[in-house]
């Protein structure tokens, strides 16, 4: 489990044979053990490897499936998060770092000290959202402040635009979404 309290933004260092290097300046591995999780973008991996400066993952085919690692190349930047510790406090929310699919940047667009961004959502995923409730974009823990048909507004506060990748996006880019947990499970209940 994770917060959605990015840590630190590292990079892609190499890829090779669904296999991905990870980089992070100063002490972020420093209390990584091998199998432990990681959340990079989002996306709970498991570390085959540790140094001092860096880990390494598998990335499965179904993550190649439902998330942007497909459009990631070496230098892209990333949102890294350890693990939830229970002896940690949740700034967030909880996030499972299991990604429910791939959103896209429709708008983006300055308000007041924050910046305002529009993200379309898949269709089978928008019943998931609620105004005021919790998303997870790209790793990060946001509210969401609007839903119109199969588009939701979040605003960035400048913090965290500067803290995280999501400073860099832009109209069209992609990212990776994941519905609060909660609403998930409901549902799950409800069903059955």
């Amino acid at each position: 489990m994770f917060t959605g309290i990015i840590q630190i933004v590292g990079k892609i260092k190499s890829i090779k044979a669904g296999v991905f290097c990870f980089e992070a300046q100063g002490s972020f591995f420093n209390e990584v053990k091998i199998g432990d999780s990681i959340s990079v973008n989002g996306v709970c991996l498991t570390a085959i490897e540790i140094g001092d400066d860096y880990f390494k993952a598998d990335i499965s085919q179904e993550t190649f499936r439902y998330t942007i690692f497909n459009h990631l190349g070496i230098n892209n930047s990333v949102n890294l998060e350890k693990a939830l510790r229970l002896n940690q406090g949740i700034d967030g929310h909880l996030v499972s770092g299991h990604v429910d699919g791939i959103a896209k940047v429709v708008d983006r667009f300055i308000e007041g000290e924050s910046t305002r961004f529009k993200i379309s959502t898949p269709k089978n995923l928008i019943k998931y959202i609620s105004k005021k409730g919790s998303i997870c974009i790209n790793g990060v823990s946001l509210t969401v402040n609007n839903i119109n048909d199969c588009v939701f507004d979040i605003n960035i506060v400048p913090y965290t635009l500067k803290a995280t990748t999501l400073g860099g996006l832009k109209i069209n880019n992609e990212v990776n979404l994941e519905v609060d947990i909660i609403v998930r499970y409901l549902e799950q209940l409800l069903h059955h």
